[in-house]
């Protein structure tokens, strides 16, 4: 019965991706430059990033301790690459955040809590029961080495960009928006959302599954439609702003 229900969960995921990518190109997710206050009540960015991304850090972990995988060398290399990215994210990424508003919608903080669950249930549930052990073997190949390659890439260049980002904040002017430069800001706008969706196609690589393609599929429809408006909102508000950068894929989009 668990099973039918993870597989309608899964195809559902993917569902969801689409319509997501569709009505982002309509809509702007509230948050950051974007933020509104029509969508109700709303907290301090450190607090909301912290608990959305908390769920994703938990249940993958409790997955894998519950599970009959957690003595497998494959096993806890994945458990790592997931929590090194989710770590960074629920009590690293959060506190360094420089914000002195309460501009961060809960409605957010309410859906993000939602896709944030049953992604790491999908995603720890198929790797530490569901799927067949991978043996020692999977290191070795190709798919597992590319994927995990291209997962510290992006890991790396998500986390450097938000540094750059952060660095042009000083105290007094948190709230200011000011145009980034530096590392893939010299040839994309969004380089933190490249580097997250570089994670995530190389984590669907690696792991070479379903739920993995999922949600490499969902950062995508998220973050890119995303990507191309903060272009456009770089364009209209800075005249200065580099006429060779791209939105999202340097050189290409």
């Amino acid at each position: 019965m668990e099973k039918a229900i993870y597989d309608i969960l899964l195809v559902s995921l993917f569902i969801i991706s689409v319509l997501v990518f569709i009505v982002l190109f309509y809509i702007n997710a509230p948050y950051g430059r974007f933020t509104s206050k029509n969508w109700g009540i709303r907290i301090h960015p450190k607090i909301g990033w912290c608990i959305m991304e908390f769920p994703a850090f938990f249940i993958m972990l409790f997955y894998f301790f519950t599970g009959n995988k957690k003595t497998s060398i494959v096993a806890i290399v994945f458990i790592l690459m997931w929590s090194a990215h989710y770590f960074q994210r629920t009590f690293i990424y959060s506190l360094l955040l420089k914000s002195n508003k309460n501009n961060f919608p809960v409605m957010v903080v309410i859906f993000s809590i939602l896709f944030n669950t049953l992604n790491g249930y999908l995603n720890g549930r198929h790797l530490f029961y569901f799927a067949p052990a991978y043996n020692t073997d999977w290191l070795r190949d190709p798919r597992f080495i590319a994927g995990a390659l291209i997962f510290a890439a992006g890991f790396t260049i998500n986390i450097y960009s938000d540094f750059l980002l952060r660095s042009l904040r000083k105290k007094g002017d948190e709230n200011m928006y000011k145009i980034p430069f530096g590392g893939f800001f010299r040839y994309i706008s969004s380089p933190n959302y490249f580097g997250e969706i570089m994670e995530w196609i190389g984590w669907a690589i690696a792991t070479w599954s379903l739920p993995g393609l999922a949600f490499a599929v969902f950062t995508i429809a998220n973050l890119a439609p995303r990507a191309l408006s903060t272009h456009k909102w770089y364009i209209n508000n800075f005249p200065d702003y580099p006429k060779n950068r791209k939105a999202l894929i340097p050189f290409i989009l």
